[in-house]
């Protein structure tokens, strides 16, 4: 598919870092931009023109700013086909085509891990932000979306490389990226909501990972998911593989069936106990583990 100008965005954003470069490069490129509420003035606050959300709606914003890009003027031009069909009615009813939305969420994560004070979590879900990710990406044939902070860098250098043109291919990506940030935000709000409702359902959305040293062979991969730091302290030693990791979970069970008042050592090859002792002291009890076998203990976990 042929290359899509950015001639309109949109940005609505709850942080204002890493902005700044965004706005200057889309000025520079004679974008329309439109905005609300406090990334309205920062934008203006930069000496740039925008057009504000309620000059297109005909509404300001209310409910405590609930309710501010919710209405189909905006989600009229970002959800619209570009064909003809679909251009007719944004003309009849005098909407614009909206071709990128920049959003950063409300951070619900953030302010549940600050705070337990229930109605100052339930005001971070953000409902407006992510309802403009979703129509977005759905849109990507025709409409590029930024949903986090973590893409402002990949936007500047494809509005840099391509003139202010994007291809499919890269509002594919980035339709991508906002279906993540979106389940990954609906996750965590299911999680907190979950507490009390306990739904029996598995669901998770780890986004930290740690390529390890290799998967079950050498020559297969393998990653964790999540931040190995807040479960283990490693002393000494190579790069952890998937193989130390299912050993570690192994000895961790194993001296679980042990005396917890005094150290217990267990020793493991590929899940299987050369040795486990517990004694007065951790020396001690490694000592008496590795005498159990310390032929198959050699290059064990």
């Amino acid at each position: 598919m042929a290359a899509k100008k950015i001639q309109s965005a949109l940005i609505s954003v709850f942080s204002k870092e890493g902005l700044e470069p965004l706005i200057r490069e889309l000025n520079r490129l004679g974008v329309t931009l439109y905005s609300t509420g406090g990334t309205q003035q920062f934008i203006e606050s930069l000496g740039f023109p925008v057009v504000s959300v309620e000059t297109l709606t005909g509404y300001p914003s209310i409910l405590d700013g609930r309710v501010k890009t919710l209405h189909p003027k905006v989600f009229g031009g970002l959800l619209a086909r570009r064909e003809e069909a679909h251009l007719k009615q944004l003309r009849e009813y005098e909407i614009p085509e909206l071709d990128l939305v920049i959003v950063d969420l409300y951070p619900f994560e953030e302010t549940l891990a600050s705070t337990q004070d229930e109605k100052s979590i339930i005001e971070k879900i953000d409902v407006g932000g992510i309802s403009l990710i979703r129509a977005a990406a759905k849109n990507f044939q025709d409409v590029a979306v930024v949903p986090s902070r973590q893409e402002y860098g990949m936007l500047l250098e494809i509005l840099q490389e391509k003139s202010g043109y994007t291809d499919l291919a890269d509002r594919q990506a980035l339709a991508a990226r906002a279906f993540q940030v979106s389940s990954h935000y609906d996750t965590a709000i299911f999680t907190y909501f979950n507490r009390v409702a306990a739904i029996p359902v598995f669901k998770q959305s780890v986004q930290e990972s740690e390529t390890l040293r290799y998967g079950e062979n050498p020559h297969q991969q393998g990653v964790f998911f999540g931040r190995l730091e807040d479960l283990l302290e490693k002393i000494a030693g190579k790069a952890l593989s998937y193989n130390n990791l299912v050993d570690i979970d192994a000895a961790i069970a194993l001296i679980a069936e042990f005396r917890q008042d005094q150290p217990t050592f267990a020793i493991l090859k590929h899940t299987n106990a050369c040795g486990v002792a517990t004694r007065p002291s951790l020396k001690a009890a490694w000592e008496a583990a590795l005498a159990g076998d310390p032929v198959s203990a050699f290059g064990a976990s």
